[in-house]
């Protein structure tokens, strides 16, 4: 099935909770709709030999984060922006910026609970795709980063999506939303849309968790 591409250029913001599924996510809607990956944690990684994930660091990745953005926005493409949208005043100055290119801002909201959360996080594996470039984390320093996180406003335009559906159920939500800011055709939705799906956190009878897999679905 060929790639979706919207009628205006997109900027997809994402927020959630680390371990919420956000670089799966991005990665999977980039392989179905036409948009540019730009990656927070990959850019920090092929920067930095030893990222010290410092003011100073940050700043580095985030600027970077924003002139790739930016490029892509100016040719006509959209993007996915795959950091943590954590601030107001970030989010704010991305959707400027998208707007600025006359595309559409876009932020998706993953939602899970703050227990699966954690153990997805403290369980990263980087022989995983998804977790290659992901920095480590322990209790404190989740706690510090949730600590610092500013729930979407409902002055905001933001799209609800749960951290434990699978991929497909996600993206079907996100069309939906798509096709509701006259960003894709009725058919397109239509061909894109699936029943829910659940990630599976629990293991079966006997059986191990694999806290890295997000796209088991319980039956």
């Amino acid at each position: 099935m060929s790639k979706i591409v919207p009628t205006k250029p997109l900027l997809i913001m994402l927020y959630g909770y680390p371990g919420a599924g956000k670089t799966f996510f991005a990665r999977q809607l980039c392989e179905q709709i036409q948009a540019a990956h730009v990656q927070g944690d990959r850019i920090r990684s092929e920067l930095f030999d030893e990222p010290r994930y410092d003011k100073e660091e940050n700043s580095v990745v985030n600027h970077l984060m924003m002139y790739m953005a930016e490029e892509f926005l100016r040719t006509g493409n959209s993007v996915v922006y795959d950091t943590n949208a954590m601030r107001v005043t970030q989010r704010h100055e991305l959707r400027e910026m998208a707007r600025s290119h006359k595309a559409q801002p876009l932020m998706i909201w993953l939602q899970i609970d703050i227990e699966s959360a954690y153990l997805r996080a403290s369980k990263r594996d980087r022989r995983h795709s998804d977790d290659k470039y992901a920095a480590p984390l322990d209790q404190a320093k989740f706690d510090s980063i949730t600590a610092g996180m500013q729930n979407p406003r409902t002055i905001e335009d933001y799209a609800v999506i749960s951290g434990k559906h699978v991929f497909g159920t996600q993206f079907g939500a996100v069309v939906k939303r798509m096709h509701e800011l006259g960003l894709i055709q009725s058919e397109q939705m239509a061909n894109r849309v699936v029943k829910p799906g659940m990630v599976n956190l629990v293991p079966k009878a006997g059986g191990r968790v694999d806290l890295n897999r997000h796209n088991i679905i319980i039956r």
